[in-house]
């Protein structure tokens, strides 16, 4: 097997959790800060050894309970290494974003030390979640994501937080449970097959068609849709963003949440294939739906938090688009849409609570003509709003063009409708930049100090990727491009034939 690299790099941050926990005072955000950059760099070198045409790397597998097939199991494909780089990335500039915030959104109850800790458990079970290649281990890793986010929602932020805790994991407990049910009936349709095995490999082996493999889909489907989340089963996001600190909200949206359209590529296409092509009707609508419903939701939002909690129910259903298009360029766009998604929604976040710590208030009547008196803090609102509305030259272009040209190629109809997103994304980004930056002064605005130095600094990674990968995402695609390709290969489709006899790139 080698050395460990995975395992070290998912543990790094759980230890990290550990010393925190038994630091004193700011030693114990300086401990936080040093653990996630350290997994950071780890991430790094996973991404520089990584061999883009190798397929499932970096395997860890040794059988843990043979009875019923379980397996400690981990390894990346690009699309994993994707998520996992995400994360890595994500959760150090947050901790810096949010350095002295918890001690007094906590009201005595939780500290820093806390938010460090919790966040730092919540990077490691994530780690997990997107590198386990059995399923089990991966349902484990998935509840257990549930833990840390809980007490994140329901230990800081808003005054209202208790409840959206209690909503959040009520809506995440009931995906988990339907996807329980799912991964049982696999033991059934393995131990059928000979020896029962919960291995990704082995699973992807069998022939899980017909009715078994429909209903085994939809318990899957199910709870992720729950985590994207999709319309109909998205309420809970915007309350819980709303209540959470902006950093909070930022790893909600930009790392847990995508543990749902992760696992749609990873176990629903990959597992399914028959089943996940049967379901592509329903599930390009209700994508639609999200789409067009998040859009619209967003400018009628009042609550900023809100806004961008609808904005990014919008944005993943452009993901789920891309990925049930089943065209190699519409399911690249959305993994690379994952990962700018990430970028772009985290530092509308931060910098959205920049302002709301300013001013306390979350409503954007509260605000006008920022820009006049704060205007690096309006700059990167625009850049991120910019970024957010996919503007080109920025990161979420590339990614959005790609899922509607691609899912175009296919369903003509399905990604003509899915541009009045586009259209709404302009406007929700633009009415919101009016509102708050723009106008007359407002006396209780007059008095706002610019961005500190950690306030930008935590910004600068993020601006710097959104800049860089908006001209150059050759180095992300070329990465996603051949782990879609295997995808695309275990659904047995290929790509539309152009009117030239070509297949279209």
């Amino acid at each position: 097997m080698g050395f460990p690299l995975l395992t070290v790099l998912a543990l790094v941050p759980l230890v990290g959790a550990l010393l925190v926990m038994v630091a004193r005072d700011n030693g114990a955000r300086v401990v936080g800060l040093i653990a996630s950059l350290v997994a950071l760099g780890l991430a790094v070198v996973l991404a520089v050894q990584y061999q883009p045409d190798g397929g499932m790397q970096f395997v860890e597998q040794v059988s843990w309970v043979e009875q019923i097939g379980l397996h400690y199991a981990l390894g990346v494909d690009g699309i994993g290494l994707t998520m996992v780089v995400l994360t890595a990335i994500l959760v150090p500039v947050v901790l810096i974003a949010s350095w002295d915030d918890a001690d007094y959104l906590g009201e005595g109850r939780w500290t820093s030390k806390s938010f460090f800790a919790l966040v730092l458990v919540m990077q490691s079970f994530s780690f997990f979640v997107f590198m386990a290649t059995d399923v089990l281990l991966f349902y484990l890793f998935f509840e257990a994501t549930l833990i840390p986010m809980y007490f994140l929602i329901g230990g800081f932020g808003g005054v209202k937080r208790s409840a959206a805790a209690i909503k959040f994991l009520l809506f995440s407990l009931a995906g988990g449970l339907v996807l329980l049910v799912s991964v049982v009936g696999l033991y059934g349709v393995s131990s059928q097959a000979g020896t029962p095995s919960y291995l990704l490999s082995d699973l992807a082996a069998l022939n899980i068609d017909g009715e078994v493999g429909r209903w085994l889909f939809i318990g899957f489907m199910v709870a992720f849709a729950i985590k994207a989340p999709m319309v109909p089963v998205h309420t809970w996001l915007p309350d819980a963003a709303a209540e959470s600190t902006p950093g909070g909200a930022a790893l909600m949206v930009g790392v847990l949440d995508k543990i749902g359209t992760f696992g749609m590529l990873r176990f629903c296409l990959g597992l399914f294939p028959e089943a996940s092509a049967w379901a592509t009707p329903v599930v390009l609508v209700l994508a639609l739906i999200s789409i067009v419903y998040g859009g619209i939701a967003a400018i009628g939002s009042k609550d900023l938090y809100r806004l961008i909690a609808f904005t990014s129910i919008s944005h993943f259903g452009f993901i789920v688009m891309g990925i049930f298009a089943f065209t190699s360029q519409s399911m690249a766009g959305s993994v690379l849409y994952m990962f700018n998604h990430g970028l772009s929604t985290t530092a509308l976040f931060l910098v959205i609570g920049y302002l709301v710590a300013r001013r306390g208030s979350r409503e954007m009547s509260a605000y006008g003509g920022v820009q006049k008196v704060a205007p690096v803090l309006a700059g990167l609102t625009l850049l991120a709003g910019l970024s957010s509305l996919a503007l080109p030259g920025l990161a979420p272009f590339v990614s959005e063009f790609w899922v509607i040209s691609g899912t175009f190629s296919r369903y003509p109809v399905v990604g003509a409708i899915s541009v009045i997103g586009v259209v709404l994304a302009a406007l929700y980004i633009l009415i919101m930049y009016q509102r708050t930056m723009t106008g007359p002064v407002k006396p209780e605005v007059a008095d706002f100090e610019d961005l500190s130095g950690r306030e930008k600094g935590a910004l600068v990674p993020l601006v710097v990727l959104i800049l860089v990968l908006g001209f150059f995402p050759k180095p992300a695609l070329d990465v996603i491009n051949p782990a879609v390709a295997t995808t695309m290969e275990q659904v047995g489709v290929v790509d539309p034939v152009a009117p030239n006899g070509q297949e279209q790139p």
